[in-house]
């Protein structure tokens, strides 16, 4: 078994999410269970497959994210893990700052 290393940081975020499969348009409702500058893992009993193409939109408190992503793993009756493809330069503002509310003051720069 391989062992995954993440690129960033992740932080526990609990947040409604909504996934589209880009292909054919099939969708998701579900929550994320945590959060990094790169992606998230979301919780679902019917992941999509390994490699999928999704449009992804996370919905947090008034706000929303929206980006292209691509399934990296599935696990049936668990989640899976989405690696954020393309974000628009206003959807990444939205991301840094609610990463930006989980990291300690430490972590600050």
């Amino acid at each position: 078994m391989r062992i995954e290393r993440h690129r960033a940081r992740r932080y526990s975020f609990h947040a409604s999410v909504e996934l589209t499969e880009v292909l054919s348009e099939a969708q998701l409702s579900e929550r994320t269970r945590d959060l990094s500058l790169f992606g998230c893992q979301v919780d679902t009993p019917k992941p999509f497959p390994a490699g999928t193409k999704v449009r992804i939109k996370i919905s947090y408190r008034s706000e929303n994210f929206g980006a292209l992503g691509k399934v990296v793993y599935a696990l049936q009756n668990t989640g899976m893990g989405i690696h954020f493809t393309k974000i628009e330069p206003n959807e990444q503002s939205v991301l840094d700052k609610w990463i930006a509310e989980r990291r300690g003051p430490r972590e600050q720069g």
